[in-house]
């Protein structure tokens, strides 16, 4: 299957393999890209348009996406859900990238790990 991917989804099918029970994150540009079934539950979870993009196969991926500053409280949402979410980041200068731009996932967030001040409810106890 992998073989008639485009580069840059044969990368985000590697990084993907590495988290299979978490929702990726997969950033390109200014966005969080979510492709696949993680981009059906995203959807439907954030309220997000699905949209499709070509990846090489017969038949295009679904996806969605949401800008990397709104992020957080789009994480939050799909953890309170009750979904792990895995951040993948750009870790080179795309600028600067010879090929494709390098990517690695940075952080995992779960239901019982939250790292970000922004992501606890201020007006209830926080117990896992």
């Amino acid at each position: 299957m992998t073989e008639h991917l485009t580069p840059m989804m044969k990368q985000y099918m590697t990084i993907k393999e590495q988290v299979k029970d978490c929702i990726l994150f997969f950033r390109l540009g200014d966005f969080y890209e979510m492709f696949f079934d993680d981009a059906i539950v995203a959807s439907k979870v954030l309220e997000l348009v699905l949209t499709k993009r070509q990846c090489g196969l017969c038949e295009s991926a679904p996806m969605c996406g949401v800008p990397y500053h709104a992020a957080l409280s789009y994480i939050s949402k799909l953890v309170s859900n009750g979904y792990k979410v895995a951040i993948c980041e750009q870790v080179e200068d795309p600028a600067t990238a010879k090929g494709i731009v390098k990517r690695e996932i940075v952080k995992i967030y779960t239901p019982g790990i939250i790292v970000e001040e922004q992501m606890l409810d201020q007006k209830s106890n926080n117990y896992i």
